[in-house]
């Protein structure tokens, strides 16, 4: 590629900065220790449900 031809790597990739920049105050957010709880017990829930089944 030509250095005079521009890419538009890093200004298509601004949007997406701006995007993940902002924080909406209405979303619902979880604990990240919530999530890995959810996830632990679901597996063990899943590995339950293998044996009796």
């Amino acid at each position: 590629m030509s250095s005079g031809q521009n890419s538009g790597g890093l200004m298509s990739s601004a949007g997406l900065v701006r995007y993940f920049d902002s924080e909406d105050r209405n979303a619902i957010t979880f604990d990240p220790r919530t999530v890995m709880v959810f996830c632990v017990l679901f597996g063990v829930f899943i590995q339950i449900l293998n044996v009796v089944l």
